[in-house]
């Protein structure tokens, strides 16, 4: 049954492995949509879950499959922790964890999104948001950006710092969003060589200098010259920004992870005018330097809103991807990912019993 208000869990696993974001929130439809978020967790994934999906690009469908079986029933024990104090949940909205993304082959597959999860956690699951896309011919991404225009339309861009930088610009009618550039899936691989997750605040990266061979290098990439609507996988990173890093591999640490912050922050900040309020979110957003070479590339004004906002926003939006799927409404447009056609996107499970 249709209706006006909804309380939804969503979850978003990123391309950084930082774990599950699980988010509970409640969304009621007035003049506009209004959310307040119940409940966040991010339930970390383990040293061997992290190197399993990290790897598992590499791997046969056989093996694919298998592990998602088991990546299901990870998901199913987080859950119902997640829940275990709410009783009037009306569904379960999940991203799934990426393992493919190369839409210009027609390929995209998200793991975790299947019929057994909702039978698992005895709830209704949507998912499985990309794959239609891909099939109309679109990128399959970004899709945050129709949360963007309903749930922070106050600003004139969202700009997303997690895996991949990825931005929506907004104005009265229309919304364009792509992928700027690939982030924490490269900050994060080089912080590992010193056996850190993450560089903390971007202390590491603050004590290093440029290297102008390096970042020449990285400017010169040719994603940055296509024309949206685009986006970007992990496969891209490896194949694009990893090969760059082992001709330079000699240099000092620090002054790779510096030179890189330098790099993204001057493909993101390009992007913005001084009369662009962009709203940040995703890890990034923690990384005080990065944060301070947004405002050296850029007059913008970036605003950095609470920590559930920040860490929550993508699993929050994917609560409300599924709504508007639920009530059959629109929820991937074509002028953001290139499809055919604007379409409602994502599968429906419910338990099996």
């Amino acid at each position: 049954m249709l209706k006006s208000k909804y309380k939804v869990v969503g979850i978003m696993s990123g391309t950084s492995l930082d774990g599950l974001d699980l988010v509970c929130a409640t969304f009621e439809k007035k003049d506009e949509w209004e959310f307040k978020i119940l409940k966040a967790n991010t339930y970390s994934y383990s040293a061997k879950w992290k190197n399993t999906l990290a790897k598992l690009y590499y791997q046969t469908p056989n093996k694919i499959r298998e592990i998602e079986y088991e990546y299901v029933r990870l998901l199913a024990r987080n859950i119902l922790d997640f829940t275990n104090d709410f009783y009037d949940i009306d569904f379960v909205s999940s991203h799934g964890h990426t393992i493919f993304h190369k839409p210009d082959q027609g390929i995209t597959l998200q793991i975790g999104n299947t019929a057994n999860l909702s039978t698992l956690i005895n709830l209704p699951v949507i998912c499985d948001f990309r794959t239609q896309d891909v099939t109309l011919g679109g990128q399959g991404a970004p899709l945050v950006p129709v949360g963007d225009l309903h749930l922070f339309k106050s600003y004139s861009a969202c700009l997303n710092l997690g895996g991949f930088a990825n931005v929506s610009k907004i104005d009265q009618k229309n919304i364009i969003a792509y992928d700027i550039c690939a982030l924490n899936t490269v900050l994060n691989k080089l912080a590992g060589e010193k056996g850190l997750e993450y560089d903390p605040q971007g202390s590491l990266a603050k004590s290093g200098k440029k290297i102008p061979k390096l970042f020449k290098a990285l400017e010169s990439l040719d994603y940055y010259t296509k024309k949206f609507p685009k986006s970007l996988g992990i496969e891209w990173v490896s194949q694009e920004i990893f090969p760059i890093f082992e001709r330079f591999n000699d240099e000092a640490l620090v002054d790779r992870i510096h030179t890189y912050n330098h790099h993204v922050g001057k493909q993101i900040g390009k992007i913005f005018s001084k009369n662009d309020k962009v709203l940040l979110s995703g890890g990034g957003t923690k990384n005080i330097f990065l944060i301070s070479l947004l405002r050296l590339y850029s007059d913008a004004n970036f605003i950095i809103p609470n920590s559930e906002i920040i860490d929550f926003k993508e699993a929050l939006i994917f609560a409300f991807l599924g709504i508007l799927r639920f009530q059959k409404k629109i929820n991937c447009l074509s002028s953001v990912t290139g499809s055919s056609r604007d379409h409602c996107s994502g599968k429906i499970f419910y338990p099996e019993k």
